[in-house]
């Protein structure tokens, strides 16, 4: 008489163990890309970004009469009315904050609670950075980690003044614009190392909707909040 040897199979405790084990390898291995590519970006101008890749689908799809307009300058030779301008209207305490601004999160958490949805990131100008070279546009809470730890590998490996030269010619500015020199082209037909105070501070004022205000150049709001920051921009420190 033959007898039949059962096999043991894994219960549902060991798959859910195992199963955590592989996302969680997932997402060290995605880690450890986010920060050997940050290193190497320490000599290595980015060539792309993930806005800017998410950005050519989007034109190739619904405007394949654009394409994107980007051209690398080395931060010496980008206006420091823009750099000013900038900092003025989106981090007033970049050079010496460590990439976060707790108050401004705070707020921004107590402002989505309100509103029952993500309205508001409190974002520094190196969380944007974070955001813009590797993440997504959707907002949620667990983009929203991912930002912070990207923003921690940033402060980390590069200087201020390394962080805020990619974020010059990352940035995005318009439909398909991205960069301080492609923008000084698109708008005033100049280059980003002669941008005046004014035409710095009403690029400034765009970048929290830049393709909006690609639309809606006239507004007055656009007018009215680029005076406050001209009038700001001389108390803006700039990384050295």
């Amino acid at each position: 008489m033959t007898t039949t040897k059962r096999v043991s199979r894994p219960g549902p405790a060991r798959w859910c163990v195992y199963l955590v084990g592989v996302v969680a390898l997932a997402w060290l291995a995605t880690q450890a890309f986010y920060f050997a590519q940050i290193a190497v970006w320490n000599w290595v101008n980015p060539q792309s970004t993930a806005f800017i890749r998410s950005d050519a689908w989007r034109l190739s799809q619904d405007r394949p009469d654009l394409a994107i307009q980007r051209q690398w300058v080395p931060y010496d030779q980008i206006s420091r009315n823009l750099k000013r301008a900038i900092i003025a209207s989106e981090d007033a305490n970049f050079v010496n904050n460590n990439g976060y601004e707790t108050d401004a999160i705070l707020q921004a958490w107590e402002k989505n609670k309100s509103r029952g949805k993500i309205v508001r990131g409190g974002s520094t100008i190196t969380q944007q950075l974070a955001r813009n070279l590797f993440l997504s546009r959707e907002k949620s809470y667990i983009r929203k980690g991912q930002e912070l730890i990207i923003t921690w590998m940033l402060e980390t490996l590069m200087d201020k003044e390394r962080i805020f030269e990619i974020y010059l010619n990352s940035v995005e500015w318009g439909n398909g614009v991205y960069g301080a020199e492609a923008a000084a082209h698109y708008y005033y037909k100049t280059t980003s190392s002669k941008l005046t105070a004014g035409q710095s501070a009403r690029l400034a004022v765009m970048l929290p909707r830049p393709k909006y205000f690609d639309e809606h150049r006239g507004s007055a709001y656009l007018a009215q909040r680029a005076g406050v920051i001209a009038r700001r921009m001389g108390a803006a420190e700039l990384p050295q």
